[in-house]
């Protein structure tokens, strides 16, 4: 199993999260993935950290569909492939309506049809070919125009392409066609109906099997002293999953709340969302289990989180991506790197 994390340029001082970077590739992780939400972008620091990195890989994760065009996410992406010498992977995700539509001002419509068409365009021109492609949502070069089929002048690269993917028929289109899945509100013991039964049938479909495809599931990481200590943090966590839960998305499509409820939470899930909505934050906060923080983190004591490791592993996860807790630099790095010699002693076993 390989270790990564995720950062963000906007998540706090610059400077900080580029030492945060340096000194997590000299403690072994493995790859590097550059959040875009509604902050700051992810090809930037991404090229930036591609200068002051050697060894580690770094993704995009992730370029949200229709905020750029497929050739634009392509051109991106070949260029940061040869800024890093081959070290970049591609993950892209449908976001949801409130980010898409209210930030962007696109139609979030049809996600699913825009990612399979994205995908086919930037392969192709990975590959070198002039672009030409009739689809449902792009058609390039647009019909009765003055364009013509076009080849970048970037040198082809072949660039693995990971999709962040959570409702039942993303998840078969991930298994059909993409390199790596980047999944979240990962529960080991509701995985196969949650997420694998989809991602199978997408590979079955494209005659692929499970090693055709880097699963990669991310969540907190925070090893505890105590049992006194864990019941403070698992306190702390409930509100921010209260919001994923009520007010991640809109009032009707929430894929973080879909997740959950596939996981055995669906009543719950329906009624944080409900409080959520209505305003009751702390309502909502309140119906939070220390069930559900710490099935889907890796919150704990350090013998819990080795066997909650044990579990990732054996339910399938081939890259564990660690979102490390802490104050401060130090404690980050700190909970990273333990996480780190906790999954390089499971492998050695």
């Amino acid at each position: 199993m390989r270790t990564a994390t995720t950062v963000e340029a906007s998540g706090g001082a610059w400077g900080e999260i580029v030492e945060f970077v340096v000194e997590a590739e000299k403690l072994g992780l493995d790859i590097c993935w550059v959040a875009e939400a509604w902050g700051s972008d992810a090809p930037s620091p991404l090229g930036y950290l591609a200068g002051r990195t050697e060894r580690i890989l770094l993704g995009s994760g992730v370029i949200q569909l229709g905020t750029r065009s497929p050739v634009t996410v392509a051109q991106t992406a070949m260029t940061l492939a040869h800024l890093s010498d081959g070290r970049f992977r591609l993950g892209l995700g449908a976001s949801g309506p409130q980010v898409i539509e209210g930030l962007h001002g696109i139609p979030f419509a049809r996600p699913l049809t825009r990612m399979r068409e994205t995908v086919e365009i930037v392969r192709s021109a990975f590959g070198g070919e002039k672009i030409r492609f009739e689809g449902r949502q792009y058609t390039i070069p647009l019909p009765d125009g003055e364009g013509r089929p076009m080849r970048l002048s970037v040198p082809p690269v072949q660039v693995p392409v990971y999709l962040a993917t959570l409702s039942p028929k993303m998840l078969e289109l991930t298994g059909e066609i993409a390199d790596g899945w980047l999944g979240t509100s990962f529960v080991p013991e509701g995985a196969d109906d949650a997420y694998f039964t989809h991602l199978d049938s997408g590979l079955a479909r494209a005659g692929r099997t499970r090693d055709d495809l880097d699963v990669c599931q991310g969540a907190e990481i925070n090893i505890v002293a105590d049992e006194g200590q864990l019941a403070e943090v698992v306190g702390s966590r409930k509100k921010e999953l209260a919001f994923s839960l009520g007010g991640m998305g809109s009032g009707s499509t929430n894929f973080y709340n879909n997740a959950y409820s596939r996981q055995g939470w669906a009543d719950v899930a329906a009624r944080i969302r409900e409080r959520w909505q209505a305003g009751d934050r702390a309502g909502a906060t309140a119906l939070v289990t220390d069930e559900m923080v710490l099935a889907t983190t890796l919150i704990g004591t350090e013998d819990m989180v080795r066997a909650r490791l044990g579990d990732w592993r054996a339910a399938g996860v081939d890259t564990v991506r660690l979102y490390p807790a802490g104050d401060t630099l130090a404690a980050r790095l700190d909970n990273l790197g333990r996480g780190i010699d906790l999954v390089r002693a499971l492998n050695a076993r």
